[in-house]
């Protein structure tokens, strides 16, 4: 019985087939407990389309200056959080990494810390943060770095273990050291996956970002949702759509750099 697909028969292999089938019968089965319910969806439709419709309203252009502040915080947090994670994630990564650890229980070890670090939210973590340093963009920068290393070390660590072991064997059989290696035949086969995990935590934190200020840690949070609970819709629109711009931003120079670090030209 196998697993590999395409088969010789050109059909998907059975086991993937009943697989599947399974886990669409589990979900089936278990839509209740998050209470999915098809006839309350289609229900809901009509309130979605007049909820949707309140957004087209004459902006409201003198929030302006305030919201572009607020975004700039927001920005300014997603960047710092992002770069200390990044910092922090390298060599926690190597260390993470089945075929570059120094040794087995270091690679377990750093496992287990990475996988501590991204079980709670960002909210969370700025709540904790908050009571232990107070209000303002700080506790948001702090949880933002700390669940970014979470994910970005493992991320990191799943790069480094697919890289070609060719390229590997040739520099250490040049006489390379441990460290040698891993800068010189490791890092630079897994810097585009860098790159664009780097770029797709960006995208991810300034939304993550976007919410902090719910529990007072700063950024466009606040207003976000004091605009829906007011119901502000011309402050709601501008909102939406500068994270919109900005998220748009950063996709296109991910794909800039990308393409860069691939190709060695724009796209």
């Amino acid at each position: 019985m196998t697993w590999r697909w395409p088969t010789p028969s050109g059909l998907p292999p059975l086991p993937l087939v009943g697989g599947a089938l399974a886990l669409l019968a589990a979900l089936a089965l278990t839509a209740p407990i998050v209470e999915v319910d098809f006839v309350r969806l289609i229900g809901s439709v009509g309130r979605m389309i007049d909820f949707a419709g309140q957004m087209f309203v004459a902006p409201d252009w003198a929030y302006v200056p305030q919201l572009l502040d607020k975004m700039l915080e927001t920005i300014e947090m997603t960047v710092l959080g992002t770069a200390i994670a990044i910092v922090v994630s390298l060599p926690l990564g190597v260390l993470a990494a089945s075929n570059a650890t120094p040794h087995p229980a270091v690679y377990r070890v750093t496992r287990d810390l990475l996988s501590l670090m991204r079980a709670l939210p960002e909210l969370v973590w700025a709540l904790v943060f908050v009571s232990a340093v107070g209000l303002g963009p700080l506790p948001g920068v702090m949880a933002l770095a700390f669940v970014t290393v979470g994910f970005m070390g493992k991320f990191f660590a799943e790069a480094i273990e697919v890289v070609d072991n060719k390229a590997v064997e040739g520099v250490r059989a040049h006489g390379a050291g441990w460290l040698q290696v891993r800068l010189f035949a490791m890092l630079p086969q897994a810097l585009p996956d860098f790159v664009g995990t780097v770029m797709y935590i960006l995208d991810h934190n300034l939304r993550a970002a976007a919410i902090l200020g719910l529990v007072g840690a700063g950024g466009i949070g606040y207003d976000l949702v004091m605009s829906m609970r007011l119901f502000q819709y011309e402050r709601l629109l501008l909102i939406a759509l500068s994270i919109y711009l900005v998220v748009t931003l950063l996709d296109r120079l991910s794909d800039q750099l990308r393409s860069r670090i691939i190709h060695g030209r724009r796209v």
